[in-house]
């Protein structure tokens, strides 16, 4: 970074979508593999295909409650002539796999819905056309082969394709691998972020005039965990060109290295200039609000994200940037966010040409939802956006948005 840039500012600044492509550019999945138990699998990201050892269910069964038969002893039967069936098996007829579970011609055995099919028996009639008689049952429908029987196979298929690389694991997806009898499953291993917190004017308590305490980097940390990362937070370094240089490059064995602080054109703004002496500036200025002075580069094939030192530019800057990328390096892509549905009750005002996310809190009346922009917007507001619901986000093309408008209201911290 020349002196003329720290005197001139920012006069280009990239497009949020084109900024973000080219720092996920720079990101390889690390492909670094291992084997977790299932309990412990949860959002990982699958790293090779999966599929289905065994079938599930693992046996033909009883889709409904009644007699299971052989379906060519039915035929004929009507409410008005029904055909008698001998009553054969015991207790073991309604477990799977009972000894005495089986069916010969011109027999019904008692069964429960989810019970195993026994030996001999193709279909199933419903217990409600059914009459016992002594130890005959009378059939009044006459059922087809397969008829309220669910097949082996039905829920998962021997061999099928369960899930691909890059997908990450939800807590439904490990019961379904363990129902077809996995224990473990090959993921990636979660990738290493470090996070840098910088500025001579940060203590982690009690500060004195003139300090104040490091909020970002723990922020930052415990956003990338929720995204699947694990962490080294750092302590705080101060605004020195040497400190902050031999920082970065202790950290560059991490997947991704992310700075606080000291990233815009100031005389203190030194991480940019360290970057580019260590590596390479790929993006420094991108055209959002809370947050332009983000600075987006790469050193020894390690993707570097230098976000801002307000806080809430800090956060929004994360979102946009740091998730992606971790994402990426985990081998997956993030999720978009959910979103609400609401109706703003203020004008939001924005810049033409910049992406701004403007912080509301959601109310509720009856099935109305209203999104209301948080009084403190300011950038350095942390509370404006840790008591907010959410942000909308104004695109570059539009000038504010009206009140009384619908708008999307994205639930950012809900999300992985």
């Amino acid at each position: 970074m020349s002196h003329d840039r720290h005197e001139t500012g920012f006069k280009d600044r990239t497009r949020v979508a084109d900024a973000r492509e080219t720092l996920l550019g720079a990101a390889t999945p690390h492909g670094r593999v291992e084997t977790v138990p299932l309990a412990d699998a949860d959002r990982h990201v699958v790293a090779e295909p999966v599929e289905a050892p065994a079938p599930v269910p693992g046996y033909d069964r009883a889709a409904m409650d009644g007699y299971a038969v052989r379906a060519r002893d039915t035929f004929g039967a009507s409410g008005r002539s029904p055909e008698v069936l001998r009553r054969t098996g015991g207790a073991g007829s309604e477990a799977p796999g009972g000894d005495d579970a089986a069916v010969g011609p011109g027999e019904a055995a008692r069964v429960h819905t989810g019970s195993a099919l026994p030996e001999g028996a193709d279909a199933v009639v419903m217990i409600e056309e059914v009459e016992e008689v002594g130890g005959d049952v009378e059939t009044f429908d006459a059922v087809a082969e397969g008829e309220n029987v669910g097949p082996a196979g039905e829920d998962v298929a021997e061999g099928q394709r369960l899930y691909e690389p890059g997908h990450r694991l939800r807590p439904s997806d490990l019961g379904l691998l363990k129902s077809v009898g996995l224990t473990e499953v090959p993921v990636y291993e979660a990738p290493e972020v470090a996070v840098i917190p910088t500025g001579e004017e940060l203590v982690q308590s009690d500060p004195g005039p003139g300090e104040v305490i490091e909020t970002n980097g723990l922020t930052v940390a415990r956003m990338a965990e929720r995204w699947g990362a694990e962490t080294r937070y750092r302590d705080v370094v101060t605004d020195d060109e040497d400190a902050l240089r031999a920082a970065v490059e202790r950290d560059l064995d991490a997947d991704v290295v992310v700075t606080t602080g000291g990233s815009s054109v100031g005389e203190r703004d030194l991480i940019p200039e360290v970057l580019d002496a260590v590596g390479e500036v790929l993006v420094h200025g991108v055209a959002l609000k809370p947050g332009h002075p983000v600075c987006l580069g790469v050193a020894d094939g390690t993707p570097v994200v230098c976000l801002p030192g307000y806080p809430v530019a800090c956060i929004v800057n994360a979102v946009q940037f740091l998730r992606p990328v971790v994402a990426a390096v985990a081998g997956t892509e993030a999720p978009p966010h959910p979103t609400r549905r609401a109706t703003l009750d203020r004008k939001i005002a924005s810049e033409p040409g910049t992406r701004t996310f403007a912080r509301v809190r959601l109310s509720e009346d009856g099935d109305a939802t209203t999104a209301a922009p948080t009084r403190a917007s300011g950038s350095g507001v942390l509370s404006s956006v840790a008591l907010a619901d959410g942000w909308v986000v104004v695109p570059e093309g539009r000038e504010g948005i009206d009140a009384g408008e619908a708008v999307d209201v994205q639930i950012w911290e809900a999300t992985e």
